[in-house]
């Protein structure tokens, strides 16, 4: 296998194996996506990406991290998606949109404000208020944060009902793929990470009863979302805590979510928040790739190696070692949104632009055999 290799899941070809992870940018308004989401992500088909998410997508308006976070919990925001993966899907990418709620993280500044829960003054200076948050216990995400409201088992089966409406409108919107999202803190983690759940009743205590609501979730979407199309889950692989959710959890949690209908997880880690004492984290190149690989060997389920890849070889050896099966890279692109373009002539997939659009491509391989002829390049 190798980067470039395509990859059938259910019934969608993934032309390669480089995915743009969900990256949030903060600018919609009231949940609708705009022109800004449009050229941000039209940017990746172009420059070869196989698999393209679109950032977290609330589903329902509590659930949003910021009040700049896209959203899908009513019809109206259904048009916009669809101009962009109708354009996406003409370009020969795949589409894949993330759900989410952001539980006791929710009521949070955009991150260059601060990241900081929102406040009076963000009402007086942007005209954006308070809003109360939500989580399976009624404790703070950290130290001089919001305290969140418990949901009673009333709001767990509305909050499913509506990731059931949210993907019912991810079809209508033209995408091949779901992910939830259940990592880095939110809503999803706090319900299955022994941390932020202190629950007593079918929804806490036990592994079984925390991770009940992923489950239920899960099965819920799949009374929508065709047996034709993929179905992902980004979770937390440990929380990086002695007390808290660790691999093994992972494996465990992973061959339950294979059995109701997920293919593939998306392998991140930590964000839970709390007071605990973190354990130390091995930052570097691809470090959360020895985690997807362990899932994946020991769970029997595809993933995806996503965090702190941006090298070609090393996204390569991702894939050609067995360590996962989708490759996902996020602020690279952002710096450069040909990246996997650029991988291709690196790892000597493409040596002439035979990759890249034509309207692209004929001008750049036509400058680059000028180059040589005038002894610029070798």
């Amino acid at each position: 296998m190798h980067l470039f290799e395509p990859l059938t899941i259910r019934e969608l070809s993934i032309p390669n194996r480089i995915v743009v992870s969900p990256m949030s940018q903060y600018i919609s308004k009231n949940g609708y996506a705009n022109d800004w989401h449009f050229a941000h992500l039209s940017r990746f088909a172009l420059g070869g990406a196989g698999l393209i998410f679109i950032e977290a997508c609330a589903v329902e308006e509590r659930g949003r991290r910021t009040h700049g976070d896209l959203g899908l919990w009513e019809d109206g925001q259904i048009k916009e998606l669809q101009r962009l993966t109708s354009f996406v899907k003409q370009q020969g990418a795949t589409t894949g949109i993330q759900l989410a709620h952001a539980g006791r993280k929710a009521s949070e500044r955009r991150p260059w404000h601060g990241e900081t829960p929102v406040n009076d003054e963000d009402q007086k200076i942007r005209g954006e208020a308070p809003w109360q948050s939500v989580a399976p216990s009624d404790l703070p995400y950290a130290e001089d944060w919001h305290i969140p409201q418990q949901l009673t088992l009333s709001d767990i089966g509305q909050l499913k009902n509506n990731f059931k409406s949210a993907a019912a409108r991810s079809l209508e919107a033209g995408f091949d793929v779901i992910e939830i999202y259940a990592a880095h803190g939110f809503l999803l983690h706090q319900f299955y990470s022994p941390i932020a759940n202190k629950r007593d009743d079918k929804y806490g205590g036990s592994f079984d009863a925390r991770i009940r609501l992923s489950i239920e979730v899960v099965e819920e979407i799949r009374t929508v979302w065709p047996e034709s199309k993929p179905l992902f889950f980004r979770l937390s692989a440990t929380d990086w805590l002695e007390e808290g959710w660790q691999v093994e959890d992972s494996i465990k949690f992973s061959k339950r979510l294979k059995e109701v209908g997920v293919d593939l997880i998306d392998c991140s880690s930590g964000g839970i928040g709390g007071s605990g004492k973190q354990q130390k984290i091995p930052l570097g190149p691809a470090f959360q790739a020895p985690l997807a690989k362990e899932i994946r060997d020991n769970a029997d389920i595809l993933t995806m190696a996503v965090g702190l890849i941006w090298q070609a070889k090393s996204a390569n050896a991702i894939i050609e070692q067995e360590n996962a099966d989708l490759v996902a890279i996020a602020r690279e692109f952002l710096n450069d949104p040909n990246w996997a373009l650029h991988a291709a002539e690196e790892l000597n997939k493409d040596s002439e632009f035979s990759l890249w659009k034509p309207q692209f491509g004929w001008w750049l391989n036509k400058r680059e055999r000028l180059l040589k002829r005038l002894g610029f390049k070798s």
